[in-house]
């Protein structure tokens, strides 16, 4: 009885350990600095002397006077053919610097112009390949600052064109529905037409129908009034024609030639 209560309590331990383990998020205990350094978008770092650096030589003529020199900060892509540039071998900080002129640039690669070696390195020593070389240059810095410059200007029309490119993206991929959603206010619209016409319509036949008995109405006043007029007329007493006539008509005595119509108007 002993073992089995044993091997329960171990199931149950076994169940909350795996519930444990579904229900926490393991996260690194990382440090807040010191990490990473922080986001300067590639621009030039005001706390960084972007006059020195170093590199090594990776080659060198049969002269010993033209060498090609490896660096591991690509900065040196800036440089121009003609730049000079000033160089001390390293662990020789107590020898004056050495004058070059830069010939060619590649990535992570420079080749350089040495006139004369004497016033960092022995003349006695052999100049090997792979000598590391610590580099000082104002060209360099300037260069440095006028690339980080126009790269805020370049970053400036990037941010515009993907902002120009994200309206076009999204208008494409909205396209249906900015075409179902255009043809429903026209549809609405034509909708909104139609029954003001039908309402325009009606309206006019209202009117038609009570112009019509307004028509009739007025159809029968007029002639209520026409026969008023008529009855309401004063005539013109005239003779037309003369007293022979009437008197002979009457059986009166008269004479036996009719006199002439005498005109009553003028």
């Amino acid at each position: 009885m002993t073992i089995f209560g044993h091997f329960v309590s171990l199931i149950f331990l076994v169940v909350l350990v795996i519930n444990d383990a579904h229900s926490v998020t393991v996260v690194p205990n990382l440090p807040d600095e010191g990490v990473l350094g922080r986001e300067n978008r590639g621009a030039i770092d005001p706390q960084v002397d972007y006059e020195r650096f170093s590199g090594r030589v990776s080659d060198k003529d049969d002269s010993g006077r033209i060498f090609k020199v490896e660096v591991e900060n690509n900065n040196t892509k800036f440089f121009r053919a003609g730049d000079e540039v000033l160089f001390k071998v390293n662990l020789k900080d107590d020898r004056n610097f050495c004058q070059a002129f830069v010939r060619n640039v590649e990535d992570f690669h420079f080749t350089i112009f040495v006139e004369n070696l004497s016033s960092c390195f022995t003349k006695e020593n052999y100049f090997r390949r792979g000598t590391v070389l610590n580099f000082f240059s104002k060209k360099l810095a300037l260069r440095v600052f006028e690339a980080s410059k126009y790269r805020e200007q370049l970053i400036v029309r990037k941010e515009d064109f993907l902002k120009q490119l994200n309206d076009i993206n999204h208008f494409i991929w909205t396209f249906d529905q900015q075409k179902v959603k255009t043809a429903a206010d026209y549809d609405e619209r034509i909708n909104q037409l139609q029954r003001e016409k039908r309402k325009a319509l009606d309206d006019l036949i209202d009117l038609k129908q009570e112009r019509l008995v307004l028509q009739n109405e007025l159809m029968k006043k007029l002639n209520e009034l026409d026969e008023s007029l008529l009855f309401y007329r004063v005539e013109r007493q005239e003779l037309m024609t003369d007293r022979w006539n009437s008197d002979h008509d009457q059986g009166l005595p008269m004479g036996q030639r009719p006199q002439p119509i005498k005109k009553t108007y003028r």
